[in-house]
C-alpha cells in the first residue's frame, strides 16, 4: 500500500516558472519532486490542486504525493522537505490522507486574492506583490462592478488561450470581496474553478472600469454574450499581484 501525503505549500512565485513542471526544471512541482527524490533516492510524483502561472504566489496551494513507504511521520516529512527546498518554497503543513483524496479532483473550489497599489509611488516592500496602478481608481465603481461576476456565467471572454481546447467555460463565482486600506485595494474571488488567466482578466477589466476607460455594461455584455470577443476582457492584470490563498475540499 502507498502512503498518500497531503501537502499545504506556500511560495513566492517570482523566482519560479509557475506550478507545472517545465523543461528548465524551475517550476514549483519540479522542486518538490526533486526534494522527495533527494530524501527517498527515487522519483516521487507530486500532484497539485491546480496550476499557477509564473510570478503568481501561493499562501496555501495543496498537493499530494504517493510514497512507496511511510518511513517518517507527517511532521518529520515537513521538516525534511523544507530542509532541501529553496527558501522561496515552504511546506506549511503535512498530513497523511486516504487514497480517496486527490489534490485536484476532490477540490470543491479555490480562493484567490489580487492586490492593487493605487498611487503615484508604491512601497518598495510591496515590489513583486502588487499591481502598481498610478491613475486614480474610482473604488466605488470597481466595488459595484465586481458584484457582476457573482453567480454562474460563461467566462469564455475572461480566459486566455493555453493551446488546449476548453469545451466547458462555465464557472460559478461564489463571492467577490473588495477591501480598501489606504492605497491598497484587495480583491478576493472565490469560485468552483477558474480558467486560464481568468482571475487576472477579471481584475484587469475591473481596473479599466475603475479608471473610467470602460463601463460596467461592457462586463455585463461579456458575461451575457457567451464568449464573443470584447476588447475589455483582454486586459490581463500582472501576475505579481495574484495569490492563491485557499483550496476548498
Amino acid at each position: 500500500m502507498v502512503a498518500r501525503l497531503k501537502l499545504t505549500v506556500a511560495y513566492d512565485g517570482a523566482p519560479f516558472s509557475g506550478w507545472q513542471s517545465q523543461p528548465n526544471g524551475n517550476a514549483i512541482q519540479d522542486h518538490l519532486e526533486h526534494a522527495f527524490e533527494h530524501i527517498f533516492s527515487e522519483r516521487v510524483g507530486v500532484h497539485g490542486a491546480g496550476r499557477t502561472d509564473a510570478g503568481v504566489h501561493a499562501l496555501a496551494q495543496v498537493a499530494h504525493a504517493d510514497l512507496p513507504v511511510r518511513r517518517y511521520s507527517a511532521e518529520r516529512w515537513r521538516s525534511a522537505l523544507n530542509g532541501v527546498l529553496p527558501p522561496g518554497i515552504r511546506i506549511m503543513r503535512c498530513t497523511f490522507v486516504s487514497e480517496s483524496f486527490h489534490a485536484r479532483f476532490t477540490a470543491k473550489g479555490k480562493v484567490y486574492r489580487y492586490r492593487i497599489w493605487n498611487g503615484d509611488v508604491a512601497s518598495p516592500l510591496e515590489n513583486g506583490r502588487v499591481w502598481h496602478v498610478r491613475g486614480m481608481l474610482d473604488r466605488d465603481a470597481l466595488t459595484k462592478t465586481a458584484k457582476l461576476f457573482v453567480g454562474r456565467h460563461d467566462f469564455c471572454s475572461f480566459a486566455a488561450n493555453r493551446g488546449v481546447v476548453v469545451t466547458d467555460t462555465v464557472r460559478t463565482i461564489r463571492r467577490v470581496r473588495v477591501q480598501n486600506s489606504g492605497p491598497l485595494t484587495s480583491i478576493e474571488i472565490e469560485g468552483d474553478g477558474f480558467l486560464y488567466k481568468m482571475v487576472r482578466m477579471m481584475v484587469g477589466s475591473l481596473v479599466q472600469v475603475g479608471l473610467g476607460k470602460a463601463s460596467a455594461d461592457l462586463i455585463r455584455a461579456c458575461l451575457a454574450q457567451n464568449g464573443r470577443s470584447f476588447a475589455l476582457s483582454r486586459t490581463v492584470a500582472p501576475a505579481a499581484g495574484l495569490f492563491l490563498i485557499r483550496v476548498r475540499y
